[in-house]
């Protein structure tokens, strides 16, 4: 029987997060949807210290962005990189020419034991971890579930 990837942990790349913030992004309804589903059916929800730093200088209405974080830090789980991870993900930067952004969120979500990377990006870094965008995420979840 396979894995219920459901019942496991999901890490949010920060586009994920902007996206819910902003309505006029392109991902904005996918990345709302996804949150709803991993929240009706606990999933665990996880992400990077670094990203409420990254998400508050991005996004522009400040006081939104505030409340949403504010939220996020008493119902998600947010990981720090460390030192032997920073220098793991530069390494790979450095050796494979990817980005290091994508290296460290993808890093932090594996040494997290999360199951599932979360991103809208188009070429995002794969440490060997599922990738996925909040579009397939949901079809794949809606497809799976309509079946029980």
């Amino acid at each position: 029987m396979p894995q219920n990837i459901w019942k496991n942990k999901i890490f949010l790349d920060t586009n994920i997060i902007v996206d819910i913030i902003d309505k006029n992004r392109t991902n904005h309804f996918y990345s709302v949807k996804l949150i709803e589903l991993a929240i009706e059916n606990n999933i665990e929800i996880a992400i990077s210290e670094d990203m409420l730093t990254t998400v508050f200088y991005v996004v522009k209405d400040k006081n939104k962005v505030l409340n949403y974080l504010d939220y996020i830090t008493t119902k998600w789980n947010i990981y720090h990189y460390g030192n032997e991870l920073i220098k793991e993900a530069i390494n790979i930067s450095l050796k494979q020419k990817v980005d290091l952004e994508d290296v460290l969120q993808c890093l932090c979500a594996k040494y997290n034991n999360c199951n599932i990377m979360i991103t809208n990006d188009k070429k995002f870094y794969n440490c060997g971890i599922k990738i996925m965008t909040s579009k397939e995420f949901m079809e794949k979840f809606k497809n799976e579930n309509s079946l029980i």
